[in-house]
């Protein structure tokens, strides 16, 4: 048995502190715990803490010294590539999907990995985010890990390389917002796993 009890917080470095905290309350109910200034040498700048359920939180940073870094492609950010937030279940999932398209964050695009679905979505800031849910229950005690598997994810890459040598180097956030909200945001699918036009992030 695990001695953890789960995620405690993830930070987040932003350029808006107050948009970015906004979307996640807005889209997700995230509530305000804190928020507190950063004097220097970090400072000067102010962060603050959200909790997201489950006893995690989100730590936003904005820092006047430190500029964000740029979007980049899946498996080009650095040590800590991405991070997923956990729908309970999958009624809730799908509200927050239809959600997500609606403000033209994501292309609705759901990929099932057997025992885990995951829906990517860009943050204000551009950052790439994604919302899953365990397919099977709640506990992963629960779950068929021998359902497990990358097929989809595979099958959908090999077809992005195949119609574009660079579409497997390009980030999802490539798609502009005006873009994916005229093309998908009015008709959302409903049916859980559906193709994306480039490469798919990975759980």
């Amino acid at each position: 048995m695990s001695s953890l009890a789960g995620v405690n917080h993830i930070t987040v470095l932003t350029d808006e502190l107050d948009r970015l905290r906004a979307f996640y309350e807005e889209v997700f109910g995230a509530r305000l715990l804190v928020e507190l200034p950063v004097p220097e040498p970090d400072g000067p700048g102010r962060h603050a803490l959200l909790g997201i359920g489950g006893g995690a939180a989100l730590h936003l940073f904005e820092l006047q010294r430190v500029a964000t870094p740029a979007a980049r492609a899946m498996f080009a950010r650095g040590r800590i590539d991405h991070f997923a937030l956990q729908a309970p279940d999958v009624g809730t999932f799908e509200r927050l999907r239809v959600t997500l398209c609606a403000r033209g964050a994501t292309d609705a695009a759901v990929t099932d990995f057997g025992i885990v679905r995951v829906l990517t979505f860009s943050d204000p800031d551009g950052h790439p985010v994604e919302l899953a849910h365990w397919a099977g229950g709640a506990d992963l005690g629960e779950l068929d890990m021998s359902r497990a598997n990358d097929d989809e994810l595979i099958a959908r890459r090999s077809a992005a390389i195949s119609r574009s040598p660079t579409s497997r180097h390009e980030p999802h956030i490539s798609h502009s917002r005006q873009q994916r909200t005229t093309s998908t945001a009015s008709e959302p699918r409903q049916q859980g796993v559906t193709e994306r036009d480039e490469g798919t992030e990975q759980a």
